[in-house]
């Protein structure tokens, strides 16, 4: 495989990651109440509607990042609690669903014994990224969907201090992944971050491919 082949792959991956997991961000808010998303064009399959800047540096360096938040106005929910969080729930599992999908077409080819041509590297490449930005948005740090999912195990009476949590945390988290991405590396050996969800992407690789 030529560089140019491999960095193709590797955007349309993050694109196709990206794109799928805002867009049912979007789409289950306006499901559930709040068209803020839509009417901000983000209930869309179009990649340019829903990029980060710093988000796709992530994933083109490290291969692990996020997408452009989609605005939500929580006060156009009928719940707005539950509701929040099922809208944060939406990003990770449309990755999940794309994957196991996929993971259909990488058992045939298994099957089949072709582990190689364009189609075979351009599935694996977009089932292997729709993995990594699920687990990666799982974690419980803001601005992570992980951190609102959280809330269902934060008792009512720390939940004030989680909100403040959620809306100063971000700042934190920056700080702490660039540690990861350029000091830890050679202070321990190794990246906190990229260690852990190497561990979990791979484990949930090997479980979707053998349960597809």
């Amino acid at each position: 495989m030529s560089d140019f082949q491999e960095i193709f792959y590797i955007a349309v991956g993050i694109l196709s990651a990206i794109t799928i997991h805002e867009c049912a961000h979007a789409w289950v808010a306006d499901k559930l109440g709040d068209d803020t998303a839509k009417m901000e064009g983000r209930v869309t399959l179009n990649p340019l509607a829903h990029l980060d800047f710093f988000g796709t540096l992530m994933f083109i360096f490290v291969h692990f990042g996020w997408g452009k938040p989609v605005p939500v106005n929580a006060s156009n929910f009928k719940n707005p609690w539950k509701d929040s969080i099922l809208v944060s729930i939406a990003g990770p599992l449309s990755n999940f669903l794309l994957a196991i999908f996929l993971s259909i077409f990488l058992r045939i080819f298994v099957a089949k014994d072709i582990y190689d041509g364009y189609f075979f590297f351009l599935v694996s490449y977009i089932f292997y990224t729709n993995i990594s930005l699920g687990v990666f948005n799982l974690l419980p740090f803001p601005p992570l969907d992980g951190s609102k999912i959280f809330q269902l195990f934060v008792p009512l009476r720390y939940r004030e201090n989680y909100y403040r949590f959620l809306n100063d945390g971000v700042k934190y988290f920056m700080l702490f992944i660039l540690l990861d991405i350029f000091l830890f590396p050679k202070v321990l050996g190794y990246s906190i971050v990229r260690q852990i969800l190497t561990y979990v992407i791979n484990f949930l690789v090997s479980v979707i491919l053998i349960g597809s």
